[in-house]
């Protein structure tokens, strides 16, 4: 089993940090920050549709490019490392939904629409209190099926002020299972989360007409590529935020000397390597169990998905105690990942939802080997 990116998704990654690096950023999501500010930068996300990035995993026959899941994941941890104020990871994962589940004419009638990015889709499998996307149906919530409609609310969901469709995970007579539903027939409203940068919102489904796609199965199957595209996503994140600290490092002058000489400053700063490494082994398996379509793909997400987040979690708060008491501060970038990182974390479900995961995995593995 190959480990590595193809050399056509090193050339896509490539092209989308050096893209992203002038076109998006800190300075970006400052201003980003600002009440006033749109959901998302449609100037940059013109220019992402342009470059088709947004048919990046729609198939040839619908007018996408029809590339493979190394070229979601690179796109993901560019858009993570350079903090891109556009709903492209989302609306990678919607599209990894309806390449999963969609039946023929589902995907004939809405991949058009998502390949030339007029149309955008978010996943909504989140609810108020909710750890686990495998319990998306709570008596709180009291969120109920009935024929094709959907009754419940999703909260936080992310990029929702800028999405014309989303992917609702409901809970069905089977489990827990995937539904179109058009935004247009729904009520959402913008709601402030922790990352001021990427919007989120809530939606409020109450007998909202609504389409099956797939079935419960597609919707694990779905989980586990999430996991390893947001798992990119995360270290792309854990990175910036390691580059920026080490780079302060070398330059911060405290008592005579950079304060990056300081074995205590050194050995933070290897730990966040050493993490965001062990990060990226992880994601690459994860990568290849899904392009090979192997029968361990929900240990290698899992294990994906607990790694990034380690990493992730480690990175942005060592990177706000390492920068001292400008790193508290407002003024500092140091907020954007330690926010980001925050988020990312509860993107799909708690990491004790992974580690379980993964550890059930391991023993249905060891039990089959017995």
């Amino acid at each position: 089993m190959n480990f590595d990116f193809s050399d056509d998704a090193k050339a896509l990654g490539e092209q989308a940090r050096k893209f992203l690096a002038e076109r998006a950023g800190p300075a970006k999501a400052r201003a980003a920050m600002a009440d006033s500010a749109p959901p998302h930068d449609a100037a940059l996300w013109q220019s992402i549709v342009e470059l088709g990035w947004t048919a990046a995993r729609v198939p040839e026959a619908h007018g996408g490019l029809g590339l493979s899941a190394e070229e979601s994941a690179m796109l993901a941890e560019a858009c993570g490392h350079h903090l891109a104020c556009v709903p492209l990871v989302s609306h990678l994962l919607a599209t990894e939904a309806l390449l999963i589940a969609g039946s023929p004419e589902q995907q004939a009638r809405l991949f058009p629409a998502l390949a030339d990015g007029s149309r955008i889709a978010v996943p909504a499998w989140n609810e108020p209190g909710s750890i686990s996307p495998l319990s998306v149906h709570t008596a709180a919530i009291d969120h109920a099926l009935s024929g094709n409609a959907l009754t419940g609310i999703k909260a936080p969901v992310a990029d929702l002020p800028s999405a014309h469709l989303a992917i609702v995970a409901a809970a069905g007579l089977e489990g827990t299972s995937l539904w179109i539903v058009d935004l247009a027939a729904a009520k959402t409203e913008s709601l402030e989360t922790l990352d001021l940068v990427r919007r989120h919102g809530r939606l409020t489904l109450a007998g909202t007409p609504a389409e099956p796609l797939g079935t419960h199965a597609d919707y694990l199957l779905w989980l586990d590529r999430a996991a390893v595209i947001l798992a990119f996503e995360a270290m792309g994140t854990a990175a910036a935020a390691m580059a920026m600290t080490v780079e302060y490092a070398k330059t911060r002058v405290a008592f005579g000397q950079t304060i990056g000489r300081y074995q205590g400053v050194k050995h933070k700063c290897a730990d966040m390597y050493i993490k965001l490494e062990l990060a990226r082994a992880h994601a690459l398996h994860g990568l290849a169990t899904l392009e090979a379509g192997g029968p361990e793909l929900a240990q290698a997400a899992s294990a994906a998905r607990v790694a990034s987040l380690d990493a992730l979690g480690f990175t942005v708060e060592e990177a706000v105690q390492l920068h001292g008491g400008i790193g508290f501060t407002w003024e500092s970038d140091c907020q954007f990942y330690y926010r980001r990182g925050r988020t990312l974390t509860a993107a799909l479900g708690a990491k004790a939802f992974w580690a379980d995961r993964l550890v059930r995995a391991l023993e249905l593995r060891n039990r089959a080997a017995a």
